[in-house]
This record gives C-alpha cells, structure tokens and sequence, in this order.
C-alpha cells in the first residue's frame, strides 16, 4: 500500500486535467466525495480537475455541488465525452467498476488516462483500473478517500490542512451514508469524524444541510408510504413500493426518498426492508435494509442483479426487457408478489 501511496502523489503531481466521476444516481457519499476530491486537487496540488456525474444530482445535496465545476452527461454528453478525452487522470469513487456510471461507461474504459479507483464496495473491477484504493471495512468512500487524503504531501497527515470545502463534503458524504452513525460504523469513522470537528467541520450546519431543508413533498409523500402503502410479512420483512404514478403524484425530485428503506427497521420484529423505485428505463430501484444477522447483500446478488454491504445493498428488479436484459416479472404490478415470495425463501434460511 506505501507504493501505492507513492505512486498516486507522483500521478497527481505529473498530471495536468483530471476528471472525477461516480455512480449513477449519485448519492451523498458519492457526491460529498467527488466535491472533497475536486477541492484538494484545485486548491491544494493547483491542477485542473472536473466532476463529472452520469445523471441528475439530488436537490437535497445542492448545498455541496451548487456553484461546483460539474458536468451532468445526461444533460451535455458531448461536453462529458470531451472532458475525459481529454483527462490525464480518471478518478472512480465510490462505485467498483466504470459500469455503475452508465452512460459514461465506454468513454471511461477507452480513456487512455491513468485511472484510479476509490471505494468501498465488494468486488472491484481490478482490470479496470490501474491503482486501486478499496476498502470494505469502512463506513463510506469519503471515509476511503479522508485516510488517503492524510498520505498526501500537502497535508502531512494534518486534518487542518485539508481544504475547507473538502472537509465538509467528507465530513457530509459520510454521515449519509452511514445514516447519521446508524449503521456501517467503525472505529476508524468516530475518529474522522472528530478529527474532522477539530479541524473546523461545522457538524451541527452539516446536518442542518442534510436534513433541514427538504421539500413537503417529501413528508407528504412519506406519510401517504407508510400509512397507504408499507406492507409487513408474516416473516419479518417489510417493504414499499413507489411507482410511477405515485411518484408523480406526489412530484418527487431524486433524492427525496433517500432514508426511507430505514424506516421499517424501527419497528420490532422486522428483520429486513425493501424499497422499491420504478425506473422509466424498465426496472425497479431496490434498497435493501437488514437487522446485523440477516444478509441484505445475499439478497442483493440472488434475487436483485445487485450487490453492496452486510445490512445495506441494492439492485434492480426487471418488468421488461430491455437492452437485452431479460425481465425477472413480467409486468411492475406483479412486484409485490415478487418480492412476498422471495423474502419468504430468502428468510426462511436465515
């Protein structure tokens, strides 16, 4: 790993435009992360760097991206392909392989730019990448990226040193991503955290930030979930569905169903949560959310095409085929009996 170190300051330092990215439907890890990245390279080693996502950024992060150089390559796929035909350097975080960036997958995997991985899920795609920073035993990439961070010369190990917008990304992308120290939590993610808040971190405005300043829509939208539509098994798993229609209903911007997979785990007795999001691309989003004895990522690979942490995972749940992804359903209304069936086989064997 010191070579590895060693290897990534002399990258850094010998390269001129760099261009960081993450997975699509960008979260607070993956955002608060690229902004971190993007402020130490520009204010600290002086180089030109460019975030760019693959779709549209959560409204309820905009305190970290607005006023950011970021190319959204949904909306500006010619400025996106441009940007990284033109990179010295690539960053990957906070997701395994270039696929989890959709449309940008082919420009970034015939770049010919050096190319860097930091992260903190399961099962990296080493051959993508020519040095990796992968850790499964952390809360968060900002966690990841906050330890190598403090290897770099410019901040000889000093938190104080990091750049203030860096910090405070850091210190945001990890507390979403572990729910407010809910979950995924380790000895090394207390110590950042009050490494961070001696370092100047304003925690009680992050969180402010966060949590503070969402849209009615969003508790609307929550009361008429848990009230109308949250259906609880026989065997301890509960789950939702957002479709399409409800989704419009209720004019819900990306981002604003963020923590709600955490709900039902607040009521005894329920041993795992799902939360399902139709997608106009043919599938279901699936957040999966597990008691510390239940497998969330199992469930993720076998029934989901997904992956991701112990108690925290993700996937997709196909009702039509699409580029040439055949469907698990064969129509969206036939989700919920889906997902009754499999959380039954799945927690039977628990």
């Amino acid at each position: 790993m010191n070579g590895d170190f060693q290897i990534l300051h002399e990258k850094i330092a010998s390269s001129g435009r760099m261009v960081i990215t993450a997975h699509t439907h960008p979260d607070g890890d993956a955002v608060g992360s690229c902004v971190a990245l993007r402020h130490f390279l520009t204010e600290s080693c002086g180089k030109s760097a460019t975030i760019i996502l693959p779709d549209t950024l959560p409204g309820n992060l905009a305190f970290l991206w607005e006023g950011e150089n970021v190319i959204v390559a949904s909306d500006s796929p010619d400025e996106a392909r441009a940007a990284v035909g033109q990179a010295d350097m690539v960053f990957m975080l906070d997701g395994n392989s270039f696929d989890r960036t959709a449309c940008l997958e082919q420009d970034m995997l015939s770049s010919g730019a050096f190319k860097v991985l930091i992260d903190h899920h399961l099962d990296p795609r080493c051959d993508e990448f020519d040095i990796m920073f992968s850790r499964t035993d952390v809360s968060s990439t900002c966690e990841v990226l906050y330890y190598l961070l403090l290897t770099m010369p410019e901040t000889a190990s000093d938190p104080g040193k990091l750049p203030e917008a860096s910090a405070r990304a850091l210190m945001a992308g990890m507390t979403t991503d572990t729910n407010n120290f809910a979950n995924s939590v380790f000895p090394g993610t207390f110590r950042m955290a009050s490494e961070l808040i001696a370092a100047g971190v304003d925690r009680d405005a992050v969180l402010e930030s966060l949590y503070s300043h969402y849209r009615e829509n969003r508790y609307r939208l929550m009361g008429f979930m848990l009230g109308s539509n949250m259906t609880i098994t026989p065997d301890g798993a509960a789950y939702f569905i957002l479709d399409k229609e409800i989704h419009d209903r209720f004019g819900i911007q990306e981002g604003e169903t963020d923590g709600f997979v955490n709900i039902p785990l607040g009521i005894g007795g329920i041993r795992i949560s799902l939360f399902l999001h139709e997608d106009e691309r043919g599938f279901f989003r699936v957040s999966i959310r597990s008691r510390k004895n239940i497998m969330a990522s199992d469930m993720a690979v076998k029934y989901f095409h997904g992956g991701g942490h112990p108690n925290a995972a993700g996937g997709k749940l196909w009702f039509r085929e699409s580029d040439g992804q055949p469907a698990d359903i064969c129509s969206r209304e036939e989700a919920a009996a889906y997902i009754e069936k499999i959380t039954h086989e799945f927690l039977s064997g628990q």
